[in-house]
C-alpha cells in the first residue's frame, strides 16, 4: 500500500441547527427547523473524502478525552488513521445553518497546540507522503517548516480568506496548491489567485458555490513567456447538479476529489471535475461523507 496522505488541521463534534434564517442581533426567539450532532472539522472532511476514495490517510488532529472518542471511533471506523496529540478539550463547534447554506459557526471549544514537535512516527510520514495538507489552525502554523523541509508537496485550504488577514499568509507562502472560496475576497478573485501564483503557487483553486470553482494555474512552458510576463492558465468548471439536503463539507470534499484525481495523474480540468463529482455526493447527507450516515448511528446515541 502507497505512503498515506498527511492532514493536519481541525476535527471536532458539532451541532447543526436549521433555522429558516440567520438570527438577527436583537433579543428574540426562533424554533429551529431541525437539529442534530455530528463530526465537524475541515480536516476531518478532507480525510474521510480521500478515505472513501481509497486513498491512505493520515490524520494529525488535537482530540480530547470527551466527545473526541466519538469522533476517533467514527473517523477509524470510516478508514481513517489518526496521529492525534491530547489536550484538554475536543473541538467543539454550534452551526446555526439556513437551506440556502449560509452559516454562523459558534466555537464552544478551540483547543490551544500543545507546541510539541512532531513525532519520530509523523515526521517519517510526513517525509513519505505524496501529499501534505496543512488546513488553517495554530497545530498546523507550527508544523510548515517541517512540511517544508520534506519536500513533499503542501496543499492548503485558506476558506474565506479576505486577502489580509495575516494568520493565512505563512500557509499561502508556503503551499503548491492553494484552495479557497469567494466569500470574502471580492467580487473579482482572480488577481488575488494570480498573485498567488506569481509568489509561487503552481495552483490556486477558488470555489464559487452553485456556480462551480475557478482555478490560475501557472501555463506550460511549451507556451512560450508573450511579453516576457509569468504567463497563466485559467480553468473553470461547472457544479454538478443535485437535490442539496446540506451543504456541510462540500468544500473539503471538492478538494479530495481533486487531490486523488491528482495524484492519479489526471490534467488539471479532469482534476477540478473529479473534485466537483465528489463534492455533489457530501450534498446529499447531513453529515461531512455518506460514510458517516451508518457510522454515527451508534456514536450519537
Amino acid at each position: 500500500m502507497s505512503a498515506p496522505i498527511v492532514i493536519s488541521g481541525p476535527a471536532a463534534w458539532n451541532r447543526i441547527v436549521y433555522l429558516d434564517h440567520l438570527p438577527e442581533p436583537v433579543p428574540h426567539m426562533q424554533f429551529a427547523l431541525d437539529d442534530y450532532e455530528t463530526i465537524g472539522g475541515t480536516s476531518a472532511g478532507k480525510a474521510l473524502g480521500l478515505a472513501g476514495l481509497g486513498r491512505p490517510v493520515l490524520l494529525h488532529t488535537l482530540l480530547g478525552d470527551d466527545e473526541g472518542r466519538r469522533v476517533q471511533g467514527a473517523l477509524e471506523a470510516s478508514g481513517v488513521e489518526l496521529s492525534s496529540l491530547a489536550v484538554a478539550r475536543t473541538e467543539s463547534h454550534l452551526n446555526l445553518m439556513t437551506r440556502q447554506g449560509e452559516r454562523v459557526s459558534l466555537y464552544l471549544s478551540a483547543p490551544a497546540d500543545p507546541g510539541t514537535p512532531p513525532s519520530v512516527e509523523l515526521a517519517q510520514a510526513m517525509r513519505d507522503a505524496s501529499a501534505i495538507v496543512l488546513d488553517l489552525s495554530e497545530r498546523s502554523r507550527g508544523l510548515i517548516g517541517a512540511a517544508r523541509a520534506t519536500g513533499r508537496p503542501i496543499w492548503t485550504d485558506i476558506h474565506d480568506y479576505d486577502g489580509s488577514a495575516d494568520f493565512h499568509r505563512p500557509f499561502i507562502e508556503a503551499a503548491d496548491w492553494i484552495f479557497m472560496n469567494a466569500d470574502r475576497i471580492g467580487a473579482d478573485p482572480l488577481p488575488f489567485m494570480e498573485e498567488c501564483v506569481r509568489s509561487g503557487a503552481s495552483v490556486v483553486v477558488c470555489t464559487l458555490g452553485a456556480r462551480g470553482a475557478i482555478a490560475v494555474s501557472q501555463a506550460d512552458a511549451s507556451a512560450g513567456s508573450g511579453s516576457g510576463s509569468q504567463r497563466m492558465s485559467v480553468t473553470e468548471v461547472a457544479a454538478v447538479p443535485v437535490e442539496v439536503l446540506d451543504t456541510n463539507g462540500a468544500g473539503d470534499a471538492f478538494m479530495a476529489g481533486v487531490l486523488d484525481a491528482h495524484l492519479g495523474g489526471a490534467a488539471l480540468g479532469d482534476a477540478l471535475e473529479a473534485g466537483a463529482r465528489h463534492a455533489a455526493t457530501v450534498l446529499t447527507t447531513r453529515h461531512l461523507h455518506p460514510v458517516l450516515d451508518g457510522v454515527l448511528d451508534g456514536l450519537v446515541e
